[in-house]
């Protein structure tokens, strides 16, 4: 499998994802800087997390408008996969890719800490490898990690499908307890009408080694190369 991640300056997730992409397809992704106009014929597009451009604005508001993720978009409305992790989630939602819009948390404060979330759909290319209802685990690490839509978006959302992740508690029950930051309806991820963009707030790449913690995170990648075998 082919597949780009797009670095900007203050990404501190990049190399995560690279590891975790090598390890599930065997081969290294391209690398390619915000400055940069043109991304080679790949399969996948990962938009990882950080702070790009440190935040400066709103959280993504900048990057969604550098020369490579103008590019993204032109891929992404072509029907190339997208992923897009925590500042990647932020970005997609600020370039209208994915709707709403992601808020400071809650709590006003920066959390970071491994939660659960319950997977609501099995569906390639992201979860054809986890079992519709199956509770992972997975770090969050945010401060404007509160998911908001109105109410005809989230109407939406849940009338097609789109909601491939929520926050839950240790039973697999979604509650308000088991929300870390205020998201609208606990959710943790949504894709696009199509089914190929894929935006969450949680860190997949941080768990594909047990030495990690776990490997709730591995499915999904192994979901993306599957789906492209």
């Amino acid at each position: 499998m082919r597949s780009a991640v797009i670095v900007f300056p203050a990404s501190n997730c990049d190399r995560d994802v690279a590891v975790a992409l090598t390890k599930a397809t065997g081969t290294a992704p391209t690398m390619l800087w915000h400055g940069d106009r043109d991304i080679p014929s790949v399969d996948l597009i990962v938009l990882p997390g950080g702070f790009s451009y440190g935040d400066y604005l709103r959280a993504g508001a900048m990057a969604a408008h550098s020369p490579i993720v103008r590019e993204v978009v032109r891929h992404a409305k072509r029907g190339v996969p997208v992923l897009g992790i925590c500042n990647g989630f932020q970005i997609l939602t600020e370039t209208g890719l994915l709707p709403g819009a992601l808020l400071r948390n809650a709590s006003l404060k920066f959390i970071c800490k491994t939660v659960s979330i319950r997977v609501e759909k099995q569906i390639a290319p992201f979860t054809a490898l986890y079992e519709t209802g199956q509770k992972i685990r997975i770090p969050i690490a945010h401060h404007d990690g509160n998911y908001f839509a109105d109410d005809d978006t989230l109407q939406a959302l849940n009338g097609e499908d789109r909601v491939l992740f929520r926050y839950c508690d240790d039973n697999g029950s979604i509650t308000s307890d088991a929300n870390p930051n205020g998201s609208a309806e606990n959710i943790a991820g949504i894709t696009n009408d199509a089914g190929t963009v894929l935006g969450m707030m949680p860190h997949p790449e941080r768990v594909v080694e047990p030495a990690l913690g776990g490997t709730d995170g591995q499915p999904l990648f192994q979901s993306l190369l599957e789906a492209v075998a």
